[in-house]
């Protein structure tokens, strides 16, 4: 799990083809890096992703046919910012809301513009997805909790302050840019309630 709150900006360093899906290198920049190990999970651009091999500046890690078809990452060019958050702990503060590192579309930003010290950004977002995203409640771009201002049919609007923008990788990003869009997790959890038992389930505890 995750938090939302980018921990540092890397880049794409390389990437190699491995049989249809990807080994990627990627630069972690200004993440903190102390203490890696094999085996764990750093989100990338809000894509949850497992380290196989470092070093004191890079890590390596696999994304499968479906991550690099389903996000960004199956575009993304050598050099392009990325944000980089390694998995929360026990401990952690949750500064953002609970991120799954598990992408649900692909949407683009549409527009930019100051509003007074901060700048209002609008992203397009898929149909399927936009019923999930509600006025003031959490949604994970290029994996950054960000608060919803507005939303209606064609997308949903957030404000950056200025720490988020020179913070992370929307400094680099530009109008008609694709991005990770990541739902509210409360937002699934609610839809499958209301969806009811499927029939032939037990109505209540077994004696």
């Amino acid at each position: 799990m995750f938090t939302g709150i980018i921990e540092g900006v890397g880049s794409l360093a390389s990437r190699e083809s491995c049989d249809g899906d990807a080994r990627l290198r990627i630069a972690t920049g200004t993440l903190p890096f102390a203490a890696v190990a094999l085996g764990e999970s750093i989100a990338v651009n809000g894509v949850c992703l497992t380290v196989v091999a470092f070093d004191d500046a890079h890590f390596e890690a696999d994304a499968s046919t479906e991550t690099l078809a389903l996000t960004t990452l199956g575009t993304l060019a050598p050099g392009r910012v990325l944000n980089l958050e390694r998995a929360m702990r026990p401990s952690d503060r949750l500064g953002g809301h609970l991120v799954s590192g598990h992408v649900d579309g692909v949407g683009k930003v549409l527009s930019v513009h100051a509003d007074a010290r901060a700048q209002r950004w609008r992203f397009s977002a898929p149909v399927a997805l936009l019923k999930y995203v509600a006025k003031k409640g959490s949604i994970c771009v290029d994996g950054t909790s960000l608060t919803v201002n507005e939303v209606d049919a064609d997308g949903f609007e957030v404000a950056l302050v200025p720490h988020t923008v020179s913070h992370t990788a929307f400094s680099r990003t530009a109008i008609g840019d694709a991005v990770n869009l990541e739902i509210d997790l409360v937002a699934r959890y609610v839809e499958r309630l209301l969806q009811g038992r499927h029939p032939g389930e037990s109505s209540g505890p077994i004696p």
